[in-house]
């Protein structure tokens, strides 16, 4: 009986020495978290060691996206998505060119007037804006980061592209005063436009893209040139189609540009360190005003 109490006794808590006692629920989580990593995060194995057990983590699955990872760094990567731009920029070169020959053609120096001349500056500058974004697409660098999803890509594409859709519509009448008008806007837009592109240089992108921070010439006054002699360009498109649904495409492809503007500074603010510094400096797209 003797040997039973002691037994009796020694099974209750109390008789545990201090470094022998059970610990109470919250020490053993701490424990636990301590011990085995987080089983929600990547790379983690609650299991021990079976995480190295061959052939666990060689899946084909795994092997392909391994090399599309890989692959997507690589220089060929970045000139194959850039074909199809490439491929829409040589296009529209070259859909401009009949009209284009016509025009120089046709043209009487001696009877030409102000209209007939900016027309011909225009249809110039936009032929070198194409083919010089065509050029950079070839040549720009690898990006550093670039925007996850779908949003931001359509975003990029509808910005691109909805301003484009205008000249689907029937063209206006004009006078002669808003000819010039639309003309010059066209000119003073696509020249500025080609300007800012220069400067961007290698670092020319499409989609939500890092390559380099740019703070030189234009980019250092406003953080999106480009997008600004765009949007004078195409002002002065829609006066040649003016139209309530002309309107409402130019509305529509501004509303995206600005959602553009915003996931570009969102990615070149996690890739470069000092991005906040040049935003607070610059203005977006106008001087003093936004």
């Amino acid at each position: 009986m003797k040997s039973t109490d002691q037994y009796e006794r020694t099974s209750r808590p109390e008789y545990y020495s201090s470094k022998r006692a059970p610990r109470c629920r919250r020490e053993c989580v701490k424990t636990i978290g301590r011990a085995f990593p987080d089983s929600s995060k990547t790379g983690t194995d609650p299991g021990g060691r079976h995480g190295d057990l061959p052939g666990r983590n060689d899946a084909p699955g795994n092997s392909v996206v391994t090399f599309f990872r890989t692959f997507e760094r690589t220089g060929l990567y970045n000139l194959l998505s850039a074909t199809p731009l490439i491929a829409w920029y040589g296009f529209a070169a070259i859909l401009q060119l009949p009209s284009l020959a016509h025009l120089i053609a046709s043209l009487d120096l001696a009877t030409a007037d102000a209209r007939i001349l900016a027309d011909l500056a225009s249809k110039l500058a936009t032929q070198v804006f194409f083919i010089t974004l065509a050029l950079l697409l070839v040549l720009r660098r690898k990006p550093l980061g670039k925007a996850s999803g779908f949003y931001p890509r359509f975003a990029a594409i509808a910005g691109m592209w909805l301003g484009g859709a205008i000249v689907l519509l029937p063209e206006r009448e004009l006078s002669v005063p808003l000819n010039v008008a639309s003309t010059l806007l066209i000119l003073c837009g696509i020249v500025f436009a080609l300007y800012a592109v220069i400067e961007l240089g290698r670092s020319f992108s499409v989609m939500p893209e890092a390559r380099r921070l740019v703070t030189n010439g234009p980019y250092g006054v406003i953080r999106h040139p480009v997008y600004l002699g765009e949007a004078v360009a195409l002002a002065g498109v829609t006066l040649q189609y003016l139209s309530p649904w002309a309107l409402a495409l130019l509305a529509l492809q501004c509303i995206f540009q600005l959602e553009r503007m915003k996931n570009e500074e969102l990615v070149l603010s996690r890739a470069f360190p000092d991005y906040q510094d040049y935003a607070a400096r610059t203005a977006r797209l106008l001087p003093g005003l936004y």
